[in-house]
């Protein structure tokens, strides 16, 4: 057995990142940071609905800056999980959608939602128990 495949085989991820091969790993691991991003979430949810305009979007996601708004497109687009059509019209038109690769995500993003929004009060219970035995 040569060095490198010695080498691979001691640093073998544990658990459920056992069944990431190695060279797939930092990859996998920014996939699972832009989706696990909180504005990824709510724009993947919220494109659910259909074909969307960009102020659409800026008033159905609550907190979301234009910037950050223009940032999470951008990436989504990049990776696949949305599309993007321009028209050529004055003023322009701009139209987002869910890509099938971002439908196929689509539910997995709204149960992590609706987790959320089920066990809200409960984390804010334990936040503010954590908080007050902290400050003694």
């Amino acid at each position: 057995m040569d060095v490198v495949a010695v080498q691979k085989e001691a640093v073998a991820l544990p658990g459920p990142c056992s069944r990431i091969p190695i060279e797939h790993a930092p990859v996998v691991r920014q996939i699972l940071d832009q989706v696990g991003d909180k504005w990824t979430l709510m724009v993947i949810a919220t494109l659910r609905g259909g074909v969307m305009r960009y102020t659409e979007l800026l008033r159905a996601i609550p907190g979301i800056s234009q910037r950050m708004l223009s940032r999470t497109l951008a990436q989504l687009h990049h990776d696949g999980l949305i599309t993007r059509t321009a028209y050529a019209e004055v003023p322009p038109r701009v139209e987002y959608a869910l890509a099938p690769l971002g439908d196929s995500l689509h539910a997995i993003v709204v149960s992590l939602i609706d987790w959320a929004i089920t066990h809200h009060d409960e984390i804010r219970q334990h936040r503010a128990r954590f908080d007050t035995d902290s400050a003694h």
